[in-house]
């Protein structure tokens, strides 16, 4: 039997990322004679799966991944096996994995069936926009890397985050209204309802996702339900921001110009890692959506974090 060192001291190690929360790694410490875990060639297929490998300190077992995998940037130099809802067998296969870590949105499945029957073992995740969702993602990605203690312990840093994110915003009196816009292959412009990870993301941050009780989802967006919806914010992904050219671009998108925040021309762009990555990142997105909602810097916010 194959052994290799993996023993760690797992006593917390806090890094600062990108937005200046922290993370927990576990340092190696010594080296013990341990079994060798059976996957060493790791294809992730969701944006969120391998924000959670790398989280769990696991990038060095991974030889592809999907077009989402947008973050970390390094993710990017890896093999591409393809959109994750339009993934080739030939593809994936041909950078020999042992096994695919996916999400249930992962497919055609007839190509998840051609790659089982070419020997290789494909994990689907079930993706929901939720925090016991996200508990669940996590401990599925670090059972199947045999990785558990590391998981606990990226779920309870996140919860962490996310409980002093919200002793703060939970006094803000009046919550902002915002409504999500995003322009799709088609030019057909769509927002979010329940069940979207916007949705979550909005009300994590604070603010109240106007169609939360009109739509299940991602539907189209039409000018009659933007003005009816009457949004004190309009949120986009900083890459619908830059592709529509601007604010002028996006307001002259479904009626949204006549809408309380177009007449402000109040708009919110963000990450779209940040936006629909329901990942390890979450208590990152939510931190950042806040501050540009303004409900972390509003008095009533302030007052709560003295």
């Amino acid at each position: 039997m194959r052994t290799k060192p993996l023993a760690r001291d797992c006593r917390p190690k806090r890094m600062a990322n990108r937005y200046g929360r922290a993370l927990t790694f576990c340092a190696v410490a010594s080296l013990a004679t341990v079994p060798a875990l059976a996957a060493e060639r790791l294809v992730a297929v969701d944006g969120a799966v391998t924000e959670i490998i790398y989280a769990l300190d696991q990038a060095s077992r991974l030889v592809g991944v999907d077009t989402t995998s947008t973050y970390p940037p390094e993710a990017q130099e890896l093999a591409s096996v393809g959109y994750k809802r339009a993934l080739s067998a030939e593809g994936l296969l041909s950078i020999s994995p042992d096994l695919v870590l996916a999400t249930d949105a992962a497919g055609p499945p007839e190509v998840l069936t051609q790659i089982r029957s070419a020997g290789v073992e494909v994990l689907e995740i079930p993706d929901t926009a939720t925090l016991d969702g996200l508990r669940e993602k996590i401990r599925a990605v670090a059972a199947a890397l045999d990785t558990e203690a590391a998981g606990e312990r990226l779920i309870a840093d996140i919860e962490t985050d996310l409980k002093q994110l919200a002793g703060v915003i939970d006094s803000v009196e009046t919550r902002p209204r915002v409504l999500f816009m995003m322009v799709v292959g088609s030019g057909i412009d769509h927002s979010a309802g329940k069940g979207a990870p916007v949705d979550t993301l909005i009300r994590l941050a604070g603010g109240e996702n106007v169609l939360h009780e009109a739509v299940e989802g991602y539907k189209p967006l039409s000018p009659e339900a933007a003005l009816a919806a009457a949004p004190d914010v309009i949120l986009v992904s900083q890459r619908g921001l830059d592709d529509l050219k601007g604010i002028d671009g996006v307001l002259a998108r479904a009626g949204l110009a006549a809408t309380p925040a177009g007449r402000a021309r109040r708009v919110v762009a963000i990450d779209s890692s940040l936006l629909f990555h329901f990942g390890p990142r979450l208590a990152d997105a939510a931190t950042l959506l806040a501050t540009e909602l303004g409900t972390l810097n509003t008095p009533q916010a302030a007052n709560a974090g003295d």
